[in-house]
């Protein structure tokens, strides 16, 4: 039995359990969001992007179509190839962001940034 990472997701502010064995995008997807797209799964269409703020982790292929080295370098992977080494925070980019933190115009969204801090 591997070890368990947390992994937060700095946006909603939710965090996740991973042994290391499955990618992230599996992880997430037990927090039961409905909303979290989920494409290929192989690393090709780039819907499940997300940035590593902190932790240890590695990633199997990933298309250059979706994660340039540039955005790789900086920490930008897709969450269907990356797996936990150690503890993670992250924060999700581009397509899944809206998903992940279910904006309605009735509320104010953990996701955004406060102001002044």
């Amino acid at each position: 039995m591997g070890d368990r990472f947390s992994i937060l997701i700095e946006d909603s502010g939710e965090t996740v359990r991973s042994d290391g064995r499955d990618n992230v995008l599996r992880a997430m997807e037990v927090l039961g969001r409905k909303g979290i797209p989920v494409g290929c799964r192989g690393g090709g269409c780039g819907i499940c992007k997300v940035r590593v703020v902190e932790g240890r982790y590695h990633t199997r292929k990933m298309s250059r179509a979706c994660i340039s080295d540039d955005e790789e370098a900086s920490g930008i992977v897709l969450a269907c190839r990356l797996f936990a080494d150690s503890d993670l925070r992250l924060r999700v980019v581009g397509k899944m962001l809206n998903a992940v933190c279910g904006t309605t115009s009735e509320s104010v969204s953990p996701c955004e940034p406060s102001v002044g801090g």
